[in-house]
C-alpha cells in the first residue's frame, strides 16, 4: 500500500535535487550528495513508495510533481468497504427491545441490524433508540424492536465495493455511528458486514505507518 509519511532532511534533499534536475540516477543523486549508492537507497524505495517519485529503467527518478495532500487523497480513493468491514450483529424483528439490549451489551456493539423472516434487512438499532425506549413506562419484554427501530427505506448502508471516503461521509452527514455492508436481491437486502467509526478510524490510521 502506497503511504504518507514524514520526511526527513536528507529525503527532502533528494526530492530538491530530482526536481531540479530529473530524470537523474541514482549514483548522480548519491554524488551530488557526497554518498554511497548503497546508503541512499533505502531513501529513494520509500520515496518511491510513498509516491514522491518514480522511476524507469535506464532513465532514473523523476518527481511526480505531487503534494503530501495530494498523495493522502489517492491512497483513499484505494481504500475499500471489503477490506475493512467487520462481521454484522444481526436481531430479528421480532424480538424484544429487553433481548435487544442483552445482545447489543454481549456483543459490545452499538448498532443492530435487524432482519425480517426472510434474513432480509428491515431496519437498524441505534444504542439511543433503545434508550429511548427503556426511558418510558413499557414493559420492554414483551415490545418488539420492530416498533421502535428505524426502518427501511430509511437505513442508511452500503455496498462491499464502496470506497471508505465516501461512507465517512455519510456517517457524518446522517451523524451515525455504524451502517449495514449489504449485498442487494431481488428480494431486498442481505446484510453481509458493518461498518462503524472504529473501522475507518483504524483504515484512515493505516495511512501513517509502514505496511
Amino acid at each position: 500500500m502506497v503511504i504518507k509519511i514524514e520526511l526527513n532532511k536528507r529525503q527532502e534533499l533528494i526530492l530538491q535535487i530530482v526536481k531540479e534536475n530529473g530524470p537523474i540516477t541514482g549514483e548522480h543523486i548519491a554524488d551530488r550528495l557526497n554518498l554511497t549508492r548503497a546508503t541512499l537507497r533505502p531513501d529513494l524505495a520509500i520515496l518511491t513508495m510513498a509516491g514522491y517519485l518514480d522511476a524507469r529503467p535506464r532513465v532514473g527518478y523523476f518527481y511526480t510533481g505531487k503534494s503530501g495532500t495530494q498523495l493522502l487523497t489517492e491512497n483513499l480513493q484505494k481504500l475499500y468497504v471489503k477490506d475493512y468491514q467487520s462481521i454484522p450483529v444481526v436481531v430479528n424483528d421480532s424480538v424484544s427491545v429487553y433481548d435487544a439490549i442483552v445482545t447489543m451489551f454481549l456483543e459490545d456493539v452499538g448498532t443492530l441490524f435487524v432482519v425480517d423472516h426472510s434474513s432480509l434487512l428491515a431496519g437498524v438499532l441505534s444504542r439511543k433508540d433503545l434508550l429511548r425506549a427503556s426511558i418510558g413506562n413499557q414493559d420492554l419484554s414483551t415490545l418488539p424492536v420492530n416498533i421502535i427501530m428505524t426502518r427501511m427505506p430509511n437505513v442508511t448502508m452500503c455496498q462491499k465495493d464502496d470506497l471508505l471516503i465516501d461512507v465517512a461521509q455519510k456517517l457524518i452527514e446522517k451523524q451515525i455511528d455504524a451502517m449495514p455492508v449489504v449485498k442487494p436481491n431481488e428480494n431486498g437486502y442481505e446484510v453481509t458486514g458493518r461498518i462503524t467509526k472504529t473501522n475507518l478510524t483504524k483504515a484512515f490510521l493505516a495511512l501513517a505507518k509502514d505496511d
